[in-house]
């Protein structure tokens, strides 16, 4: 059968559909099928690849001629229905596949293995009744998800409904359900729904074209849960799965985290980074001060301005405040200063925030009076607040965080006492860490550790990016005040240095010079935690190459 003509590869992206490498489903099918009776589901069939392994599988086991009432399917689209049905009666199997929305459907807890590739429409695609639909179909579970969450989540957790007590889930789903935080109610369920919770991880991507990350989800025993822990296995990518033997599994557990990006560490690496973060030589962010988001203003091209718009406009002192520009990549050194600030000014950023504290002058007004005009004042942070042209105002902070990262997360020292944006983030320093932390934290943070951690406290996005949260960036490991303390001189002797690298671009070159001023080499097995740093960031750089 050939491809119908109004079904195209830009409208399957649009469904989720990306169909699975048959190395994949084979290797997830064998592991979910164990008998001849076992009955078999896969939602959001597509063109059946899990069935047809399913139904070999099957036949390998000794199940009888047909698989009369052994194989179902659920389709949304009907042409990929009924190319299922050609492909399985080709292949000698009886199946039947209902077409329609998955998610609308009763869970019958009915099927020894549920197993298939789910549909990954990201939030933005996935809104109305269809979202409301699939959050009606989570909540079954007594799983809330928030309008954040892309289709795959739902979807888990229904396909989960299906499965009878005892039997088995395996699903291909994008990797990251270790990460992002709407995730943490679906991985909370399947830690309390199943017996054993096993995950297989690829160092590659496996959809050729695809930059989303997966993962296998395995999980067994439905309704013999909860367990604390989770199996792991680790390969290069699907057509290495059939090396993988019991003898690699490891024990992983999530503890009292509620991210499970820590699975994504080899077991060395794992045990390196656990002893470094519990010494006393590692204190979270939290223990330093407190991080918050920047000012909003609701129209940036509006309230930012360049110094030669200031002078144009005519505006006084108290109609504007000095700003660090919208962005971060001018907060990739150790500190950004008034120097620097011109500097910023002069190439044509915008380095003041129009927000008049008292009566605007005369040029202000005449400045609101324009913005009016255009409508600013009708976009939605402005209208909620009076005066709409009064940003709210946050003192400077005494670093900037910068939170949406290629290579990694920086704090930079505010010598300038410039004001931010929602573009970073602020982070306070408790009154009496303040001196040192002014001066040593930038530098100290740029430790193999701190590094490490950003990736796991930290999201991994679509194009390699990784961001940080206040609330993730309260978690994020530091050297300890102590231990920065006892090694100032060593950490101000190495500052120019490494000054030099970061204008060179060479943050983790940098960051050995770091390891050596706080430990000497000698304490923590620096070695393995960089590496594993390394190959954490190299997950994310693939994510943002095309094949």
């Amino acid at each position: 059968m050939a491809l119908h003509p109004h079904d195209s590869p830009d409208l399957r992206k649009a469904r989720g559909a990306f169909f699975t490498p048959e190395a994949v489903a084979r290797y997830v099918t064998e592991w979910a099928i164990r008998k001849p009776s076992d009955r078999v589901l896969e939602p959001s069939c597509g063109e059946a690849v899990f069935l047809l392994e399913a139904g070999a599988r099957l036949a390998e086991l000794g199940a009888p001629t047909g698989l009369r009432g052994h194989l179902h399917g659920a389709e949304l689209h009907a042409h990929s229905a009924d190319m299922a049905r050609h492909l399985l009666h080709a292949a000698g199997h009886e199946a039947k596949i209902a077409v329609g929305d998955f998610l609308r459907s009763e869970p019958e807890a009915a099927y020894d293995a549920v197993i298939g590739n789910p549909p990954y429409v990201r939030y933005q695609a996935f809104a109305g009744e269809t979202r409301a639909a699939a959050q009606r179909a989570a909540l079954r579970a007594g799983v809330t998800l928030t309008s954040l969450a892309s289709s795959w989540a739902a979807f888990t957790v229904h396909s989960a409904l299906h499965v009878r007590e005892g039997g088995r889930l395996g699903l291909v789903l994008p990797a990251e359900i270790l990460t992002v935080n709407y995730a943490a109610p679906v991985r909370e369920f399947l830690m309390k729904a199943f017996g054993r919770v096993r995950l297989v991880l690829f160092t590659e991507r496996v959809f050729p074209g695809v930059m989303e990350d997966v993962v296998l989800l395995l999980a067994e025993g439905r309704g013999e849960g909860p367990t604390d822990h989770c199996e792991l296995l680790q390969t290069r990518n699907g057509e290495t799965l059939s090396v993988l033997a019991e003898s690699d599994v490891r024990r992983w557990s999530p503890g009292g985290e509620d991210r499970w990006s820590g699975a994504l560490l080899p077991a060395a690496a794992a045990h390196a980074y656990a002893a470094a973060v519990q010494s006393q030589d590692i204190v979270p962010l939290s223990a330093w001060g407190d991080t918050t988001l920047g000012m909003v203003t609701g129209n940036n091209k509006y309230f930012t301005l360049r110094g030669d718009d200031v002078r144009r406009l005519g505006l006084e002192e108290g109609d504007v405040v000095r700003l660090s520009p919208p962005g971060s990549r001018h907060l990739r050194g150790l500190s950004i200063t008034a120097t620097a600030l011109e500097a910023l000014d002069d190439a044509g950023s915008a380095t003041w925030l129009f927000r008049p504290a008292g009566e605007p002058s005369k040029a202000a007004k005449r400045y609101i009076s324009a913005g009016e005009q255009v409508g600013v004042e009708t976009a939605y942070k402005c209208r909620v607040r009076s005066p709409w042209w009064r940003v709210p105002y946050l003192r400077p902070a005494d670093l900037l965080l910068t939170y949406m990262n290629a290579d990694t997360a920086r704090l930079c020292t505010n010598i300038a006492g410039v004001h931010h944006l929602n573009s970073v983030h602020g982070v306070y320093l408790l009154p009496e860490l303040r001196s040192l932390g002014r001066d040593l934290l930038s530098l100290a943070s740029l430790n193999s550790v701190t590094l490490l951690g950003a990736e796991l406290v930290g999201r991994s996005y679509g194009g390699g990016i990784l961001k940080l949260e206040p609330r993730e960036a309260d978690r994020w490991p530091m050297p300890s005040p102590i231990l920065i303390e006892g090694r100032t001189s060593q950490l101000r002797g190495v500052r120019r240095r490494v000054r030099d690298l970061l204008a060179a671009g060479r943050v983790f070159e940098a960051s050995e010079h770091v390891d050596a001023a706080l430990w000497g080499g000698h304490d923590h097995d620096l070695l393995t935690i960089r590496q594993s740093r390394a190959q954490l960031h190299q997950r994310r750089v693939e994510r943002s190459r095309s094949k």
